[in-house]
């Protein structure tokens, strides 16, 4: 686990830059069906949550939840995802998904199911604002 931290290529090629926070790299899912933001570990080599620092662990809690209550705050879903996968991408990222019934993959998980289209530049900086003028807690 030594080295610099590089962002997985797939996750830069599939997510918009929003935030650097303390720990992690807040990105925003290029995926017009749902407000799908996840968060980053800057840690080289971490694949599985066990792997963080205790400091790091409780950092990212404090993130994860500061970004929940961003998004629901800004979305209103009926629900939000949280979880940890890394089948595809083993870099340590936790998605946090704001779902609504009918929504594209309702009531079924989204992963696996395509997006119908990407976010427009306009389109990703208005979700990413939305939850950034929510944020508290990371002070």
């Amino acid at each position: 686990m030594s080295g610099a931290f590089v962002l997985d290529p797939r996750l830069e090629a599939d997510t918009w830059a929003a935030a650097e926070w303390p720990l992690s790299s807040l990105r925003l899912m290029n995926n017009a069906d749902y407000p799908w933001f996840i968060l980053v570990p800057r840690r080289a080599g971490l694949r599985e949550l066990h792997e963080l620092e205790a400091d790091d662990a409780a950092w990212l809690a404090r993130e994860s939840t500061a970004l929940a209550r961003a998004m629901q705050a800004a979305f209103s879903p009926e629900t939000l995802n949280v979880a940890k996968l890394g089948n595809i991408v083993a870099q340590l990222h936790v998605h946090h998904v704001a779902r609504d019934a009918g929504d594209a993959a309702w009531p079924g998980p989204v992963w696996g199911v395509p997006a119908s289209r990407g976010l427009e530049r306009h389109e990703a900086e208005e979700r990413i604002a939305r939850v950034l003028d929510q944020v508290q807690g990371l002070d």
